[in-house]
Formats: structure tokens, sequence, C-alpha cells
């Protein structure tokens, strides 16, 4: 299974946020610290509003966060939301399937098996997990430590 551009660059943005709980970022911050296109990050940024994952703030001062806790978003659920083909084989999509084995086959089975433990895995962590408190990643990111 191979996951988007548009998927990575949703779980990039959404791990940027969730380095800064309760803070705003820009998208135009977000880019600049991955060195991806400001077009593309918009797009998702959108989307993953739109989703309920990150709360987009408009005017002077506005931004992205992340919507209630990173802890709370799984990974899994970022990926079936941004993700729009989950057919691995052409049997996957009944509307175009023309598999002369289909009925027999038990191929289908097994990729459909495997799919599912996939986003198991996925489901198993979070936002949070994925962005723990490391301070060479906020490096890396350029994001400053907080003092406290």
């Amino acid at each position: 299974m191979r996951l988007t551009m548009y998927t990575d660059y949703a779980l990039r943005l959404l791990m940027y946020l969730a380095l800064k709980p309760g803070e705003i970022a820009t998208i135009r911050d977000v880019a600049h610290a991955y060195g991806i296109p400001f077009n593309h990050l918009n797009k998702v940024a959108h989307e993953l509003g739109r989703a309920g994952f990150i709360e987009t703030l408009r005017g002077r001062g506005g931004g992205l966060r992340i919507e209630g806790n990173a802890s709370a978003i799984r990974v899994g659920d970022v990926v079936r939301s941004t993700e729009d083909d989950f057919r691995l084989v052409e049997c996957f999509d009944p509307a175009r399937n023309s598999c002369r084995i289909t009925g027999s086959c038990r191929l289908r089975g097994v990729l459909h098996e495997a799919l599912e433990a996939y986003l198991a895995v996925l489901d198993r962590f979070t936002v949070a997990d994925l962005a723990a408190p490391d301070t060479s990643l906020k490096e890396i990111l350029g994001i400053p430590a907080v003092s406290r």
C-alpha cells in the first residue's frame, strides 16, 4: 500500500501542529519548515479543517491549530479521510471488475485481510504519538522550544 503525497502532507501538517499545542501556525510556516509547496499544503489544510482535525482561523492573527487534542486523532482516521482509493486490485471495485476468476479467487480475501490489518495498526497510533515531544524534531522544523 502506498499513501499519496496528499496524505503525507496531511500527516506532516498535523505533526507540526501537535508540536505546538494550543498555538497557531500559518500554512506558510509549515510549508517552509518542511520545504513543501504552499498551494498543496493549503488544499490539505482546507480539507483537514472540513474533516474536523484542525481549526482554521481567518483574519489578522489567523492560522491553524489542532482541533481538540492530538492524542484523540488516530492516524488511521486521517488516512481513511485523505485517501480515496483502497482498491488494491481490480476486484475491490465491483463497478469496474472484469476479472474472470473473481468467483473462485482467494487473493481478494487475503488482500482484504491485509488492508484491514494495515489500517488496524495505524489505528493504534495517534498524531500525538507521531509528534511526541522531541526536541530534535522541533529543531529540524525550526520550532522554538518553549521555556517553562
